[in-house]
């Protein structure tokens, strides 16, 4: 996705940050749009069709997080939250409620801008994928690239962005360990910088969802080591 044609709605109460930050974005040749509330955020989603959401966790009148939650209940668009805290409490909350990665407050423009691009790539390199694969299947599961779904036993399942590029990288490899760290350089990117309880985060959502039609567990945990998918 070329950046000239990407739109970011920049989500954000605080002037001074809204000063910095869109000057430096339409320099990048991105076109920003602006909310400062909650329920302003969810108007500009609706109305101008972003292709990325910047969206501040404490916002007046309605907070990020619910913010995000609503917009999941309709969209699958990228979301980046931006946060003053850094506890990880508040960075498994943000992965739970659907969020493609996070970013602490202070930060440097350069780590903004590298993980915006790296979510757009990875939101291209989905759009490729679900044109070109073909369904791949292991035990009672087939991935379904067109439909970004998992089928189990006759009930397909809707999956995540990040869920699906997940969940591939373990069905075309059954068997296979793999590492936080290799699991995060294959679905969020190389040298993206994200906390190893992501992994763990969007792994249990897996399992959740297999779970709730099979009672075939299939990811194994080999204790700091990695994760597996059974060959079946």
């Amino acid at each position: 996705m070329e950046k000239a044609q990407s739109k970011i709605e920049l989500v954000e109460d605080d002037l001074s940050t809204i000063e910095f930050l869109k000057p430096e974005l339409e320099h990048e040749g991105f076109e920003v749009c602006l909310a400062q509330t909650g329920r302003e955020a969810l108007e500009v989603f609706e109305k101008e069709a972003p292709n990325l959401i910047l969206l501040d966790i404490m916002l007046p009148v309605l907070n990020g997080l619910e913010v995000l939650r609503q917009i999941r209940k309709k969209s699958d668009l990228p979301v980046i939250l931006v946060t003053a805290r850094n506890e990880t409490f508040d960075k498994v909350k943000g992965l739970n409620a659907g969020a493609d990665d996070y970013i602490s407050k202070p930060f440097e423009i350069e780590e903004l801008l590298a993980r915006v691009n790296a979510v757009l790539r990875r939101v291209e390199k989905i759009n490729s994928a679900v044109k070109q694969e073909t369904e791949v299947t292991n035990g009672e599961i087939t991935l379904i690239p067109k439909a970004m779904a998992m089928n189990i036993n006759g009930n397909q399942i809707q999956l995540s962005k990040t869920e699906y590029l997940m969940l591939k990288l373990f069905m075309e490899n059954p068997g296979e360990l793999f590492s936080r760290d290799k699991i995060i350089d294959e679905v969020w990117g190389e040298n993206h910088i994200i906390e190893p309880n992501a992994v763990d985060v969007y792994i249990n959502y897996l399992r959740n969802k297999i779970k709730s039609v099979s009672e075939k567990e299939y990811f194994k945990n080999k204790r700091g080591v990695g994760f597996l998918m059974e060959k079946c």
